[in-house]
């Protein structure tokens, strides 16, 4: 999501390029981490550097910590970065996954879930799989232009779901009654994993919280 569309922009500011590439970086080196049976000098050198790049970075974040949302909001406040879409590219504690049809009523698309979810050994932990399907679902919510609060999201685990494994999932949409339903399925070849149901406010975009956004400063360095 490096590369954003006017469209995309709707629901929050772009991740910066620098912050997409960080994230898979961040995701590689953890999963090298929770591999490493022993201690490894690289580790340490990590440890060091740790500190400094915190204590630099601190430096330049915005004093305030919550959103900047407007009206009302102000530059000591951070920037807002769209939740809609592909929040896996940018957040390194989401599942990354990709769409190949995104249609307004079926979806459908591939996931692969690398070791920093694993919960039993080679599969991936469950809470993971609820967060997956809430951010597919809402994620074609925003691209059909009717979104809001997911009311309720209801997993069914049928088998253990592995992971470093590719995945496809696909999802059934309807609008019924300002409320949008969505059933989505986790599937290995054709064995399905899991399931999730979700019921989600239908709101238009303009009526979201994230369509308030405050707008990026501008860069004075």
């Amino acid at each position: 999501m490096a590369t954003g569309t006017n469209k995309d922009r709707r629901f929050g500011e772009l991740p910066l390029p620098q912050t997409t590439a960080a994230t898979a970086a961040m995701r590689r080196l953890t999963g090298l981490l929770l591999s490493m049976e022993h201690a490894h000098p690289t580790v340490e050198a990590m440890l060091a550097q740790f500190a400094d790049w915190e204590r630099e970075l601190a430096g330049a974040a915005p004093p305030d910590s919550t959103p900047r949302i407007e009206p009302g909001g102000t530059d000591s406040q951070r920037v807002y970065l769209g939740h809609a879409f592909d929040i896996g590219a940018y957040n390194p504690c989401f599942p990354e996954y990709r769409f190949e049809v995104l249609g307004a009523e079926k979806a459908s698309g591939t996931v692969t879930f690398p070791l920093v979810y694993e919960g039993p050994p080679a599969v991936v932990h469950g809470g993971f799989l609820a967060v997956f399907f809430d951010c597919v679902t809402q994620h074609q919510n925003c691209a059909a232009a009717l979104s809001g609060r997911t009311r309720s999201l209801t997993v069914t685990y049928r088998k253990p779901t592995p992971i470093q494994t590719e995945l496809r999932f696909d999802i059934v949409r309807s609008e019924i009654d300002r409320a949008v339903t969505s059933t989505a399925r986790l599937l290995l070849g054709e064995e399905v994993l899991c399931t999730g149901e979700i019921n989600a406010m239908a709101l238009r975009p303009e009526r979201l919280a994230g369509f308030r956004f405050g707008k990026r400063r501008v860069d004075s360095s």
